[in-house]
């Protein structure tokens, strides 16, 4: 281990992009994207107008692992939009994988009228829950050993998901706007509700979107769309 290693984390996440504004064909975008700094992703081209990026990136904290994965796609395809960053949004399957039981044992640990779990920001067909508030819940609630940095890392995706369903990411260049917007991925709605659990680091990053009035109610038109 280098100097430069200590105090470093691998942080997993994934970023999805709407290229149709960007106007190169996937060889070239994804040529960019690598020389731009996302050689730690894999690249996923197979949908026209879209990306997909799935990363293993080293950093100190989520944040900063987020905020330059988004940096570097962006300075590469500066007319590229946000669609979703994960893992936030999660069903019993997703939630069953990561903590390593069987989907029919979540499925009972989450529905249990005795010690029910988060409520579901989506409920239909598929429930849909915060893994950032499943997390939290397991760990608090049931005594599942969660890793502080995946609750870290799913606090991030969460505030960047609730950011992006609001604000129209369309860049004309890489300066100083840029990195205003970016900082803003990681702004959180009102504190003051009690069901949104965050970390302290996350915390202090509020106020940066300060007037966007992004609420619940836009994650849950959102997943609407996402799981009709």
């Amino acid at each position: 281990m280098t100097s430069s290693d200590v105090g470093m984390n691998e942080y997993d996440f994934s970023l999805r992009f709407d290229t149709s504004a960007v106007g190169c064909g996937p060889e070239e975008c994804v040529e960019r994207l690598a020389a731009s700094g996302c050689d730690d992703a894999i690249i996923g081209i197979g949908i026209p107008g879209r990306i997909a990026l799935d990363f293993i990136r080293r950093a100190t904290i989520a944040e900063a692992a987020l905020v330059s994965a988004i940096r570097d796609v962006l300075a590469a395809l500066p007319q590229a939009r946000l669609i979703e960053a994960s893992p936030d949004f999660v069903g019993f399957t997703d939630v069953a994988e990561l903590v390593g039981k069987s989907r029919q044992n979540m499925r009972k640990l989450l529905l249990s009228p005795r010690t029910p779990g988060p409520i579901p920001v989506h409920e239909g067909v598929s429930a849909v829950w915060h893994l950032s508030q499943v997390l939290r819940w397991l760990r608090d609630e049931r005594g599942y050993p969660i890793e502080q940095k995946l609750i870290e890392l799913a606090d991030v995706t969460m505030a960047v998901n609730i950011a992006a369903t609001r604000v129209n990411f369309e860049f004309t260049g890489c300066g100083e706007s840029l990195s205003r917007l970016v900082s803003g991925f990681l702004a959180l709605i009102d504190t003051t509700d009690p069901d949104i659990d965050i970390t302290p680091r996350v915390r202090s990053l509020r106020g940066a979107f300060a007037g966007f009035g992004l609420d619940e109610s836009d994650y849950r038109r959102y997943l609407e769309e996402k799981y009709r």
